[in-house]
């Protein structure tokens, strides 16, 4: 294709996606609700059928949109989760050796999201971190995987407490990919385990009396424990 052609192509592209998102902008469409049929969308967005095609799959590749076999073409729910997926997609494509950086961004979101999570946290989201605290407290050895499920789940719930969803979805993707250094660390270190049910008691100490800058103190000197672990062993 000829340069010239594929600029416009391109250029009819972003006319769709940019027109979708000032329709959803504007109230024209809700979470949810459907898109005009093919011919009238394109008629009134001022492109042929090839790029609104092209717009609306991209649109769906960021979650912004679902097509439903046989139904049609809707607004997804614009779920934070569902919109950040394009981040965790990229997460998962950085290099490996990248471990401390993604740790390094990790700490930044959650020192900030346990702050938050001290001014909003309920009875019953306090209740589920001492949950996943205390399903490794207890006596006797526990198995590193199972750990670092808890480790994550303990995470998960303080992230879902800062009440920010967005925050929340962000912490989520790199949960999961910081999984492996994690393990890593509870495998190799024998007294991992220990000092991390104990900096999580800290920090749920620190939710319970509501201090966030205590918690925010707390969070970063749990996690900065394993950037320094990565440090030493990389």
């Amino acid at each position: 294709m000829p340069s010239d052609q594929a600029e416009g192509a391109t250029s009819q592209t972003d006319v769709v996606v940019n027109g979708i998102k000032r329709m959803i902008f504007d109230g024209t469409l809700g979470p949810g609700q459907q898109l005009p049929v093919e011919a009238d969308l394109a008629r009134e967005l001022g492109v042929s059928r090839g790029p609104l095609r092209e717009g609306v799959r991209a649109l769906s590749y960021l979650g912004v949109l679902e097509t439903r076999q046989g139904a049609g073409t809707f607004v997804t729910a614009l779920d934070s989760s569902l919109l950040l997926a394009p981040m965790s997609f990229l997460v998962d494509l950085h290099h490996p050796g990248g471990s401390r950086a993604l740790h390094q961004v990790r700490r930044l979101l959650e020192t900030e999201a346990a702050a938050l999570a001290a001014r909003h946290a309920d009875e019953a989201a306090l209740a589920a971190a001492a949950e996943a605290l205390e399903a490794v407290s207890g006596p006797g050895g526990v198995d590193p995987r199972e750990f670092v499920e808890a480790d994550i789940h303990f995470h998960q719930v303080i992230a879902q407490a800062a009440g920010n969803p967005v925050l929340a979805a962000m912490v989520e993707a790199f949960a999961g990919r910081t999984v492996r250094a994690r393990v890593w660390r509870a495998i190799a270190d024998e007294q991992a385990i220990a000092r991390t049910v104990e900096e999580h008691r800290a920090i749920l100490a620190a939710l319970r009396a509501h201090d966030p800058d205590r918690a925010r103190l707390r969070m970063a000197h749990h996690l900065l424990a394993v950037e320094d672990f990565l440090a030493e062993r990389g």
